[in-house]
């Protein structure tokens, strides 16, 4: 691949945006350009930093994952969020907010590399 994707990982759980973080550092085609602890955090840190996707936790503290998602789609509807939870009732209200996909939290590798690659439009290996 020629391009390596830039991704922003958003999380409350310290311990989860890490292990994200680490997964995706052992992917040739991404890279982790910043992390957030919630929705404002991460509104602010795209202002310098965009991203080409976002995995976005759902359930966070000061700004939720769905108000993020909903100010980012409609300031930057390029960047792709997938939204990221432990709840799967929560599919329909992150369509609704705008999210390009959504995964459940301890989805296989597999999933998750093939929704990024999916929503950036690039070809399954």
């Amino acid at each position: 691949m020629d391009k390596t994707l830039r991704i922003m990982i958003v999380e409350d759980n310290p311990h989860a945006r890490g292990a994200l973080s680490a997964f995706i550092s052992t992917l040739d085609w991404l890279t982790v350009t910043c992390e957030a602890s919630n929705g404002e955090e991460a509104v602010e840190k795209i202002k310098s930093q965009p991203p080409d996707t976002v995995l976005m936790d759902i359930q966070m503290p000061v700004m939720n994952g769905l108000k993020a998602t909903q100010y980012i789609k409609k300031r930057w509807p390029q960047i792709k969020v997938i939204a990221l939870t432990l709840y799967p009732n929560y599919c329909l209200q992150a369509k609704q907010a705008g999210a390009d996909a959504f995964l459940i939290k301890g989805c296989s590798v597999e999933e998750m590399t093939s929704t990024i690659r999916s929503v950036n439009g690039i070809a399954q290996k």
